[in-house]
């Protein structure tokens, strides 16, 4: 079941639990006007599900370097917890910032959200 969030005209975030694992669906504009909503929404799924998270960015029109920022915070937040971390459906063309910063080659991304359960299964 997927459960909307508070949405606004820039950002729509969604979250649904899949195998356990909380999955956010980010769609709009990843950017300094809807940094705080994004930042409130992962803290919350952190603080009610635990360090394990996976962030569907297919829907991400755009992302500036705040919001990798703010990814990667959660990234390594997640690792030091010892829990799972992906991205799943990410686009070059709405999140070119990853791949100029060399983020891409380090983050996991995966094509599917079962790419990533499995991985984390792994």
């Amino acid at each position: 079941m997927t459960v909307p969030d508070r949405a606004d005209s820039a950002l729509t975030l969604t979250s649904t639990v899949a195998e356990g694992v909380p999955v956010v669906g980010v769609s709009g504009i990843l950017d300094a006007t809807t940094r705080q909503q994004f930042t409130d929404r992962l803290a919350e799924i952190s603080d009610d599900y635990g360090p394990d998270l996976v962030l569907d960015l297919a829907g991400v029109t755009f992302m500036d370097s705040r919001a990798l920022g703010l990814i990667v915070h959660h990234w390594q937040r997640t690792m030091a917890g010892q829990g799972h971390f992906a991205l799943v459906g990410v686009q070059y063309s709405n999140s070119k910032v990853m791949w100029v910063t060399g983020l891409a080659q380090r983050l996991p991304l995966y094509d599917t959200l079962d790419e990533a359960l499995a991985a984390f299964k792994a």
